[in-house]
């Protein structure tokens, strides 16, 4: 069925990947950003939502900067839990169903075997928690929802650490922490697998992200293998960068096969990432 999508945060990293990928799936597709959408603006939130009367909305918009969370929890928190309530508010009184997109940062990263969406969550930076806390806001305002929880996020579009690692290729020597593992995962690998979840899968709580895990140590590893450069690269603990912001140790999160391995995620996004 034709259906027409509002898609906040559409000019971040991920919004600019998954516009294209939602309009060649069919989808009618509404572009919003802060200078069109401001989510902490509960009024506004409800006329644009009145105006443009979306199927779905797809709510990227996010304050994602982690370490300074902990010196702002106060706007962390305002565009995270409060812009996402506003959102989630009026998708549940229009029954329009949301997809919100969260984090691995929802967990503390004292387990041992891969999250899945069911286990219990307990965020140990700010971020973190905010994010959780929008998570609530769509389960309890919504009826019809999916929450993707994501994980190491790159693209091609924005900031991010394959691009980070590229720049540093040339330092004398790299230190990369080696004793966090998580999921990389490449924007259109989380936009493809939204389109599976709208495609015909129940609403609930997803865990979309790369297959398979590693280290960041191993994550930039892979990068410079796979794009060809000769760097000295050495493992470092966690405690040899400290950051404002604690980081749990093991993010790994169960995707039930929903997108692609990493390594072979990562491949593709140098590939076009060199021939761009």
């Amino acid at each position: 069925m034709y259906k027409k999508v509002l898609v906040t945060g559409a000019n971040g990293m991920l919004g600019q990947d998954l516009c294209p990928i939602l309009e060649d799936n069919g989808y009618e597709v509404v572009e919003t950003d802060i200078n069109n959408l401001d989510i902490t603006n509960a009024k506004m939130v409800e006329d644009v939502l009145a105006n443009e009367q979306p199927d779905i909305v797809i709510h990227c918009a996010a304050y994602t900067n982690v370490d300074k969370a902990e010196e702002d929890l106060e706007t962390a928190r305002l565009i995270n839990a409060k812009g996402t309530e506003n959102i989630a508010k009026v998708c549940g009184e229009k029954n329009i169903t949301l997809v919100y997109i969260s984090t691995d940062y929802v967990f503390d990263g004292n387990g041992k075997e891969p999250y899945k969406p069911t286990d219990k969550t307990s965020p140990l930076n700010n971020y973190g928690l905010t994010k959780w806390e929008g998570e609530e806001a769509v389960r309890k305002y919504c009826h019809k929802y999916y929450i993707t929880r994501t994980s190491w996020l790159y693209g091609i579009h924005g900031k991010n650490f394959v691009e980070t690692m590229l720049s540093l290729a040339d330092k004398p020597e790299l230190k990369v922490v080696d004793d966090q593992i998580g999921c990389p995962t490449w924007t259109i690998e989380l936009s493809d697998g939204i389109v599976k979840l709208l495609n015909g899968e129940d609403y609930g709580t997803y865990h979309v992200c790369g297959s398979g895990q590693t280290s960041w140590y191993g994550f930039a590893k892979q990068i410079f293998d796979e794009a060809g450069l000769t760097v000295n690269l050495k493992p470092c603990s966690t405690d040899e960068f400290p950051r404002p912001a604690k980081r749990p140790h093991y993010s790994v999160m169960d995707n039930k096969g929903i997108c692609r391995n990493w390594e072979i995620a990562l491949k593709d996004y140098l590939k076009l990432r060199f021939e761009v």
